[in-house]
């Protein structure tokens, strides 16, 4: 229920106490840094709130009438309530600053984020941080519902009720083991390439809704079949290697196993496959703290990486 219209602000409560715990309006407004008038005035407010006199001023000071002394014995219940709660909410925004939770997309996690984690810490050494790893679809979810303070997507726009920007920018790159026929080959159509079943991600992934949106661009109607649907980026690139067939994964991902020869990569004629990632907060919020600094880290690393 609401509270009484007669019942006055803290700050008028805190000043009374002053008032008669230093015995003077002047010294009450020297220990709370603002001028007497000042003072006189909140005070002069309380009474009229409450409706009858709380002090009582002579030449050697002030102090309280017998109803503001009941007025300040309540109120120092108040106060003390008041700087628990303050305490409280202190404890909390230390322990919020000094904790952050991080929802990223799996290509993020695996590669991107250890560098970005390494540049915070050198930042904000005492900063604890919490991943947690899933496909573009679980990261928005997380965010959304408050499990993470900001997370990392990959594609080109961001999911309902989340604001985004870009960070980093990637290209999607088809891989085969190299006993495949496309190994010995520069380039491949993409008629080929989207008559042909792939190991792919499972739906929700930010690397498989990039492709598909890149063929059904060149191709309206297109449909993807699956030969193989993986969780796990490593899964997908053994299978890959295995020789079970072609996939999709971000060059990120296959650095390793292209200079080693353990994958192929042709090029794919008249097919984009460059794509975006995202940072990604709720609406009507802006990352603070120390996830700020990582928004921050992470911009700046995307913008370093596109001009080298």
């Amino acid at each position: 229920m609401p509270l009484s219209p007669r019942v006055p602000d803290l700050a008028a409560l805190d000043l009374l106490l002053s008032v008669i715990e230093t015995g003077s309006l002047g010294r009450a407004a020297e220990a709370h840094g603002i001028t007497q008038p000042s003072v006189s005035s909140r005070i002069r407010y309380l009474e009229k709130l409450v409706g009858f006199p709380v002090l009582e001023r002579s030449a050697l000071g002030s102090r309280p009438t017998p109803a503001g002394a009941l007025v300040a014995e309540w109120a120092r219940t108040v106060i003390d309530a008041a700087r628990q709660l303050g305490a409280g909410i202190d404890t909390l925004r230390e322990q919020r600053a000094s904790h952050l939770r991080v929802a990223a997309s799996q290509t993020v996690a695996e590669y991107l984020f250890p560098q970005w984690l390494t540049v915070l810490r050198a930042r904000a050494p005492q900063t604890t941080v919490g991943l947690r790893a899933g496909n573009s679809a679980d990261v928005a979810r997380a965010v959304l519902e408050g499990q993470a303070e900001i997370g990392f997507i990959e594609g080109p726009r961001a999911p309902k009720g989340l604001h985004s920007q870009v960070v980093a920018t990637d290209r999607l790159t088809v891989v085969v083991a190299p006993g495949h026929p496309w190994a010995r080959r520069s380039a491949i159509t993409l008629a080929e390439l989207a008559g042909t079943p792939l190991i792919q991600r499972e739906p929700g992934s930010g690397t498989r809704i990039a492709f598909e949106e890149a063929v059904t661009a060149r191709i309206p109607g297109w449909k993807a079949i699956p030969l193989l649907e993986l969780s796990s980026t490593t899964a997908i690139k053994t299978a890959t290697a295995a020789g079970i067939g072609p996939a999709v994964l971000s060059s990120l991902a296959v650095t390793t196993e292209l200079a080693s020869g353990a994958l192929k990569a042709p090029t794919v004629h008249d097919l984009n496959l460059s794509r975006t990632l995202r940072v990604v907060w709720p609406v009507g919020q802006r990352p603070t703290g120390p996830a700020r600094d990582l928004h921050a880290i992470a911009h700046q690393a995307g913008r370093g990486a596109d001009k080298a």
